[in-house]
């Protein structure tokens, strides 16, 4: 009985933790949101209005309707994000079922060795890949956001790892019946594997989307400039538009919404079973 309570208590104690750790990460996402219907001078007002004395739909107007090209940013945010994802899917599917099901020499030294690049930090990368761009052409080009976002080694870990639990006896029974590797990575592997696809997909597109380093340093380019990176230009030497920026970042997030609704409940099973065996 008195474990029972116990262990009630600590549930709760959880439970009321969690919710408040919640409830303080939406504290920004709301303040945003009540800042891009606010006019300039209310945007700080100070004890925080979280719902704006004079609505108004002008920043989004401004966002839409001023010199700042907001459309041509959302543009080439989905063209280098779509490149991306399919890219990311494509090489780490591949290399995650080489890992996963077929064995050859040197196979899981040559998996960890790739997986231990994740201990270095992404800036690590950034000067080499900037003298790299530059010598070949591709700097201030959109190549230089998607290339690098195509080939990770958290997406072959992740996949591989997911891979390892379907069962070999599936390939094998193929292979009798005469299919190949391909066949069997197209046929059965990938249709079993659409919850760490699913999670792949929504972890790529948040990454890609909200990349703010990677153009700051190889696009100079108005016109190629990513969201992130566009929502500089609604300040200039005078003045700030934060209503403008708020309305702007608000936008921007539409696109994450519908993917991760889309993906929700594939992603939720993915998370779940990827990594749990091997």
């Amino acid at each position: 009985m008195g474990f029972t309570r116990r262990k009630l208590t600590i549930k709760i104690i959880l439970t009321a933790f969690v919710a408040i750790l919640s409830i303080s990460m939406l504290i920004p996402f709301v303040w945003m949101i009540s800042a891009s219907f606010k006019i300039e001078s209310d945007v700080f007002n100070v004890p925080v209005d979280w719902i704006p004395k004079i609505p108004t739909l002008d920043n989004y107007k401004m966002v839409w309707g001023s010199s700042v090209p907001f459309s041509k940013f959302l543009l080439n945010s989905i063209k280098v994000t779509l490149w991306c994802v399919i890219g990311e899917l494509v090489t780490s599917a591949l290399a995650g079922y080489a890992f996963a099901k077929i064995k050859f020499r040197g196979r899981e030294i040559m998996f960890w060795l790739y997986v231990a690049t994740l201990i270095f930090p992404g800036q690590m990368m950034l000067i080499p890949r900037f003298v790299l761009f530059r010598l070949t052409g591709l700097y201030n080009t959109h190549w230089t956001l998607i290339l690098p976002g195509m080939f990770t080694a958290f997406g072959t870990f992740m996949l591989r790892q997911f891979f390892m639990t379907i069962p070999d006896e599936l390939s094998e029974a193929a292979k009798i019946d005469g299919a190949n590797h391909f066949s069997v990575f197209v046929k059965i592997v990938l249709p079993l594997s659409t919850a760490a696809l699913s999670a792949l997909v929504i972890f790529q597109f948040v990454g890609v989307w909200n990349d703010y380093e990677a153009p700051l340093v190889y696009i100079r380019s108005k016109e190629l400039a990513t969201i992130p990176l566009g929502l500089e230009f609604f300040r200039d030497e005078n003045s700030t538009s934060y209503g403008a920026i708020m309305a702007a970042s608000v936008c921007s997030l539409i696109p994450i919404f519908v993917v991760f609704l889309t993906f929700q409940r594939q992603f939720v099973a993915g998370i779940a079973t990827s990594g749990m065996k091997e």
